[in-house]
């Protein structure tokens, strides 16, 4: 039991630095993107508190392939502001976009890219059918579904006419 005193005890320790640090963290802010969920060739805008007042930050949004963008004070508010043009190219996904502070400072927020709100103006919309290499159900030709489902009623039918003569000891 000696050595599981200390063991607690540094466990201890540590889920209290754990605890001590999360205030500082949650109040330097992180990145508010919105919205949060874009479509491609739309427009987001994205602000923190993380870079005090009066303070600017380099956004990066190279991982929707957006670049480079600037962050800078709002008037009246602790907030640093910016904005980006998600492109057109963009594909569906989760990005992580990225503000760095002039002081050093780095805060992260997601970025949801979507295909967009059917109906909607510029919209991309899946089409076609899903190749999965099984097949569906019915297909589009009727001649097809229907000797289809012949071929499995034949394969029905023999395969009960075998186990019956299984039963009876006819052999196969």
């Amino acid at each position: 039991m000696r050595t599981g005193r200390p063991l607690i005890a540094a466990a201890f320790a540590v889920a209290v630095a754990g605890f001590a640090a999360a205030p500082v963290a949650a109040a330097q802010g992180g990145l508010e993107v919105y919205p949060a969920t874009a479509t491609p060739g739309s427009t987001v805008s994205v602000d923190t508190t993380a870079c005090g007042a009066q303070g600017t930050a380099a956004g990066d949004a190279s991982a929707v392939g957006a670049g480079a963008f600037t962050l800078a004070p709002e008037a009246d508010s602790p907030d640093a502001a910016g904005r980006f043009a998600v492109p057109a190219s963009a594909q569906p996904g989760t990005y992580e976009i990225v503000a760095r502070c002039s002081g050093g400072t780095e805060v992260t927020g997601d970025l949801i890219v979507s295909l967009g709100v059917a109906g909607a103006p510029g919209a991309q919309m899946p089409k076609g059918h899903v190749k999965t290499g099984v097949g569906g159900a019915l297909g589009p030709d009727p001649v097809q579904t229907a000797a289809g489902v012949a071929a499995l009623a034949v394969a029905a039918a023999g395969g009960t006419w075998l186990l019956h003569r299984r039963a009876r000891g006819d052999g196969i």
